[in-house]
């Protein structure tokens, strides 16, 4: 499989995570028996430099952050998958680090969520993984037949 197409694939997974944790997050799940939680972080509020807050402010907004972070990283997975493997092979140091930071996701999913996140989350790393190497693979490949091509010529 091309890095490329991988890449795609990750962008498609990342976007359908936005939606799934925009869409969720913020839900309660009478079984969890959490509404007198849910009601306390809505009902108090606290000055935080300046700002009326509740701890609801908090969960909410760094939610939506989360969600502005998976979105970013699903362009930034589709325009990886647009570069030429000579070009993604110059650029290992964008491949590896989304790579890292979906690792880290992962296994802050793992202690913190429940199944739906922690396998997105580990699809996601493991496509970003594989992506990476073939990258490299594929870029090394495409040097090897420009300098081929380059040597036969001359």
């Amino acid at each position: 499989m091309k890095a490329s197409v991988l890449y795609r694939i990750t962008s498609v997974l990342l976007l359908l995570f936005a939606a799934g944790h925009t869409f969720g997050f913020r839900q309660n799940v009478p079984e969890w028996k959490a509404d007198a939680v849910l009601g306390l972080m809505r009902s108090v509020q606290f000055d935080a430099q300046g700002f009326n807050r509740t701890y609801w402010d908090f969960f909410s907004g760094f939610g939506l952050i989360f969600t502005v972070f998976l979105v970013f990283s699903a362009v930034v997975a589709w325009l990886l998958g647009g570069l030429p493997a000579d070009t993604l092979a110059r650029v290992p140091g964008i491949a590896w680090a989304l790579a890292a930071c979906f690792v880290a996701v992962t296994g802050l999913s793992w202690r913190y969520t429940f199944t739906i996140p922690i396998v997105f989350s580990a699809v996601i790393t493991l496509c970003l993984i594989a992506a990476a190497a073939l990258s490299a693979k594929q870029g090394s490949l495409s040097d090897r037949r420009v300098s081929s091509a380059s040597a036969s010529k001359g």
